[in-house]
C-alpha cells in the first residue's frame, strides 16, 4: 500500500529529527545524541573504590582513602575520562554545547539510578565573575538534567562560590587544595535537607568535591555523596 503524503512528512520528520551522534555524526541509537559503536566504547566506571570513584580491579576502598577518608560518603563516577569523553566535556565546558551536556546528563543518570537515593542535587557552583565570562555553569546544566531524568530537585542556589579561584587545571595537588580553601560558603538562610549529591563535571583530586562538602557538612547537612560525569585515572 502506498505511504500518504501525511506518512510521507511524518517518514521525512523522523528521518530529519533523528538523533545524530555527537562523536562520530552517524545516527544516534536509543534515543541518545550517540551511535552504537561509540556507546559501545563508552569507558564506564564499574569498579571503582566507592569513597573517591578512583577506577579499580575492585570495588574497594582505595589506600589513600583508607589513610585519609574523604568528607563526602559516597562519590560516583559514571566514566574513566577518556576518548570519547575527552571530546565531549570540553564541548560543554568551554564551547557552550548544550546537546553534549544532555548526553553527558543521560550517561551520567543512567550510571546514578542504582546509587544511594539523595533528597536534592546540589552543583558545584563557578564564581558570578566566571559565570558572566562564559555565560552559563556546566555543573548547573548537568544538575538539571540529571535532576529531571532521576526526578529530584536542584538546589542551584544554596551553595556559592565565594572566591574565584585560579582554574584547578593549572595547579598540583598540593596547589588545589590550597587554591580552593574557603572558596565555597552555604547562603545565608538555605534549606537543606539531610543528604545532597553535589554535582560536577570532571573529579581529578577531589580537591573542589572535598571542599564543597566540607561548605555543606558545616552548614548541618548529614551527609553529602558527589555525583561526577568521569573520573580522571
Amino acid at each position: 500500500m502506498e505511504a500518504s503524503p501525511t506518512q510521507w512528512l511524518q517518514r521525512l520528520g523522523r528521518a530529519l529529527l533523528a538523533p545524530r551522534c555527537l562523536v562520530c555524526d552517524a545516527r544516534g541509537e536509543s534515543g541518545l545524541d550517540l551511535c552504537a559503536d561509540c556507546a559501545a566504547a563508552l569507558p564506564w566506571n564499574t569498579t571503582a573504590c566507592p569513597r573517591c570513584a578512583l577506577p579499580m580491579l575492585h570495588a574497594q576502598t582505595c589506600g589513600h582513602c583508607l589513610r585519609h577518608p574523604p568528607p563526602m560518603t559516597l562519590t560516583v563516577a559514571a566514566l574513566v575520562y577518556g576518548p570519547p569523553l575527552d571530546r565531549l566535556v570540553p564541548r560543554l565546558k568551554f564551547h557552550g554545547d548544550l546537546a553534549a551536556g544532555r548526553l553527558l546528563a543521560a550517561l551520567m543518570a543512567q550510571a546514578m539510578s542504582g546509587a544511594p537515593r539523595p533528597q536534592a542535587l546540589v552543583p558545584v557552583p563557578l564564581h558570578d565573575r566566571r559565570l558572566r565570562r562564559r555565560g552559563y555553569d556546566q555543573a548547573l546544566e548537568l544538575a538539571r538534567a540529571v535532576g529531571r531524568r532521576l526526578d529530584l530537585p536542584v538546589l542551584d542556589t544554596a551553595l556559592l562560590r565565594s572566591r574565584d579561584t585560579a582554574p584547578q587545571s593549572e595547579q598540583d595537588a598540593q596547589a588545589r587544595r590550597r587554591n580552593l580553601r574557603g572558596a565555597f560558603s552555604v547562603r545565608p538562610g538555605a534549606a537543606l535537607p539531610a543528604h545532597v549529591a553535589l554535582i560536577d563535571d570532571v573529579m581529578t583530586t577531589g580537591a573542589t568535591l572535598h571542599a564543597a562538602t566540607r561548605a555543606l557538612l558545616r552548614a548541618g547537612v548529614a551527609r553529602v555523596d558527589g555525583w561526577v560525569c568521569a573520573r580522571v585515572e
